[in-house]
């Protein structure tokens, strides 16, 4: 995973065994499509960050994570359910961070919702964090 255009301290916030859950606004970078959905979820594999030469002089830096099988799911059905966007009419605000914790309760509508082929509701495995 690279998160924040390829920052290395956000990265080091989150250890092996937090969970992972992608947030697309678009389907392609900076498009003007609206997806606004929850595209990948994961957990965060053993080892640290490291550096990835991109080419043209650019080394992002990535964090390595185990990806469950899942489907995509909008946003939409969810913003009343999830504890950082009810009664929040600037849900999205938090999205701009790049990189941000989520309470269990929230990984475990989501994860459900995309329904991912993981153990979601094992509260011994980590923290969870939104990326967008």
């Amino acid at each position: 995973m690279q998160v924040c255009h390829g920052k290395v301290a956000p990265l080091r916030r989150i250890h092996p065994g937090d969970w992972i859950i992608y947030y697309s606004p678009s389907t392609v970078f900076r498009g003007k499509d609206r997806l606004r959905s929850f595209t990948a979820i994961g957990r965060v594999a053993e080892g640290e960050p490291y550096s990835f030469d991109m080419g043209n002089g650019f080394r992002p830096h990535r964090r390595d994570v185990i990806w469950q099988e899942s489907r995509e799911m909008p946003i939409a059905p969810l913003l009343t359910q999830l504890q950082f966007t009810a009664c929040n009419r600037n849900w999205g605000y938090q999205f701009r961070f790049g990189l941000f914790e989520i309470g269990e309760k929230d990984r475990i509508t989501i994860a459900t919702t995309m329904e991912t082929s993981s153990r979601i509701a094992d509260s011994e495995m980590g923290r969870s964090f939104l990326v967008s």
